[in-house]
């Protein structure tokens, strides 16, 4: 059977809405992406077009939506989106919009699934990470509810949608995949109680909210501009949530979930555990050299547990991948909240070019140090050359790094490094450092 390879969309496509909580009219393009960058959100509306990463640490809000954040800047209800790229499994994706949150369509991610059909759906070559649950993980929450992965060869979910009010219950345990995300789940619109309405518009939220685009429930009634789509509807947008919300894990999970009475919020508490899990079977995957291609990629708090550099001095968010012993990729996303924006042409932001050999350095530093006999050692430069520097770097940029050791010996070593932006090379440089004890 071929390795199955990471995906994203073919082609640039836009549609027009309006957001449910904030009633705005919104204008959203998706666009390509490269592989194992993961799902991007850019604000064009604001200056200096600011990117959020759709990373499960820059969660910041979970009340009747998913809130991402990176600063004073953030994007909501970013669940339904998500959960449509995850259930058609495509990897990678640009999404710029000029609001703070995507269009709420019809309450589903129908309008989202028509939009990636336009889009289409293109092959890259990096191989596909999965999780693969191996062992039980669970956590539950105070009113009842409850969520739990076992291992599982494909990705099922079960699920109970269950309330207060004795009404509405519903049951449902599917296999789901790009196969039938679309027909089973993807059309299944979001609902609310009736007494929950009031409450919500005291919050400034659902401002954009109607008939048109969610389901009333009000004891054992149904408002809805149409019949419902499924029988048991609001489980299958239940599951829908769970897709979106556990999109924000950095790969896709292979295992069997169960859920009861869910919300973003335990959704996320889920996730958080499952992360947990990843890294501990991660760190189980020993020596380097028997650890397969793509399933060892490092999240910040892994790069630093090797680097010394903190905020504000370190340049990778992430390790993607190792090819061997002697590649790997970073990535580093520039925000507009980058202290050297303050005084590095703030009328018009560059990221300077020394930070960007900077980057490359860490990269290739992890490259070294993550060996057993570098573990607790540091790297130091001794020599740049060949360095060049091709297109200016803007706040709002998904910086890709890539890395090669050309000679390790010893204590030095050189390595040669890119960096890429949208697949072009930004910058590019050749490297000597020393190991030394700490």
């Amino acid at each position: 059977m071929a390795t199955p390879r990471e995906t994203t969309v073919e082609n640039e496509a836009s549609m027009m809405g309006t957001s449910l909580h904030s009633g705005s009219k919104v204008r959203l393009t998706i666009k390509p992406a490269v592989a194992g960058s993961g799902y991007h959100f850019r604000r064009m509306d604001l200056a200096d077009q600011p990117v959020i990463p759709a990373f499960l640490e820059k969660v910041k809000q979970v009340e009747r939506a998913t809130t991402l954040a990176e600063g004073s800047v953030k994007v909501s209800t970013v669940e339904h989106l998500l959960s449509a790229l995850r259930g058609l499994e495509i990897d990678n994706a640009m999404i710029e919009l000029d609001a703070n949150e995507p269009p709420i369509g019809d309450g589903s991610a129908a309008p989202f699934l028509e939009l990636l059909a336009k889009a289409g759906r293109k092959e890259l070559e990096a191989p596909r990470s999965v999780f693969q649950i191996k062992e039980p993980v669970w956590v539950t929450a105070p009113d009842g509810g409850y969520m739990a992965a076992l291992p599982h060869e494909g990705f099922k979910v079960s699920c109970t949608n269950a309330n207060n009010t004795a009404y509405h219950t519903q049951f449902l345990s599917i296999e789901v995949g790009a196969h039938n995300y679309a027909k089973e789940i993807g059309r299944a619109r979001t609902f609310v109680f009736y007494d929950e309405v009031e409450h919500l518009l005291g919050k400034g939220l659902i401002k954009g909210g109607s008939l048109e685009n969610a389901i009333v429930i009000r004891g054992e009634s149904i408002m809805s501009k149409e019949p419902l789509r499924y029988p048991d509807e609001f489980v299958r947008h239940k599951i829908l949530d769970v897709i979106g919300d556990l999109a924000l894990f950095p790969v896709p999970i292979r295992g069997h979930i169960l859920a009861a009475k869910t919300s973003h919020g335990l959704n996320l508490l889920f996730a958080k555990a499952l992360l947990k899990a990843y890294r501990a079977y991660q760190s189980s995957l020993m020596p380097v050299e028997n650890i397969p291609v793509g399933e060892r990629a490092m999240d910040t708090n892994d790069v630093m547990k090797i680097l010394p550099h903190r905020y504000p001095f370190l340049m990778v968010d992430r390790i993607l991948r190792f090819e061997g012993e002697t590649k790997a990729v970073g990535l580093k996303t520039v925000t507009i909240n980058e202290p050297y924006f303050q005084g590095h042409f703030p009328g018009h932001p560059i990221m300077p070019g020394v930070l960007q050999i900077e980057s490359i350095a860490q990269v290739a530093s992890i490259l070294l140090l993550r060996n057993t006999e570098n573990a607790g050692k540091l790297g130091y430069f001794m020599s740049v050359d060949r360095a060049k520097f091709r297109k200016p770097v803007m706040p709002g940029d998904v910086l890709i790094i890539q890395v090669e050791l050309t000679k390790s010996r010893g204590k030095i070593g050189k390595a040669t490094g890119q960096c890429l932006v949208n697949g072009e090379v930004v910058s590019e440089a050749e490297l000597m450092f020393a190991i030394m004890d700490r």
